[in-house]
């Protein structure tokens, strides 16, 4: 198990156009801008203080939580959160995708598939024995890409907010 973003490559994977790396100090404003996109998407406000504690620990190499972007010609135009965590059923960590989201306009282009992608090197180069993410049940257009790079679990979700 490795500590810290070590998990992190600084490599960056490439289609030509659109770049997937790592997300700079420098992007907040770019990754608000996607970051309250996505929250528009589900129809949730996350409040700021929470938006600014996400930065901050996303940025912090002692955090297990990531976030790659896709970026085009210096603009982002998708990002993607993912956490590494402890599970009682392997030994490696499991990686979990929190976040995926590519601006409405460029949806369809390969650019959520090479985010996941991103994802999944990044968990290799961990050890982590799998990668796992939720969707809403009415994320159908989504679904079609998940159905083709991953296997869906059966397992339903139940949670209780603790505020």
């Amino acid at each position: 198990m490795n500590a810290g973003h070590s998990h992190q490559s600084t490599a960056a994977a490439s289609d030509g156009n659109v770049e997937i790396r790592p997300v700079a100090a420098s992007e907040f404003d770019q990754w608000l801008s996607l970051w309250e996109g996505y929250q528009r998407f589900y129809k949730v406000e996350i409040p700021g203080k929470v938006t600014d504690r996400t930065w901050a620990r996303l940025l912090d190499p002692a955090e297990p939580m990531t976030c790659a972007v896709a970026a085009r010609g210096g603009h982002l135009i998708g990002l993607v959160h993912y956490i590494f965590h402890r599970s009682t059923w392997t030994e490696g960590d499991y990686c979990y995708l929190q976040d995926l989201f590519v601006e409405m306009e460029l949806r369809g282009n390969g650019h959520g598939r090479q985010l996941i992608e991103h994802v999944y090197d990044a968990a290799r180069r961990y050890g982590a024995s799998r990668v796992y993410w939720l969707t809403h049940e009415t994320n159908l257009d989504a679904m079609k890409l998940y159905d083709k790079v991953a296997e869906r679990s059966g397992f339903v979700q139940y949670r209780r907010a603790m505020s």
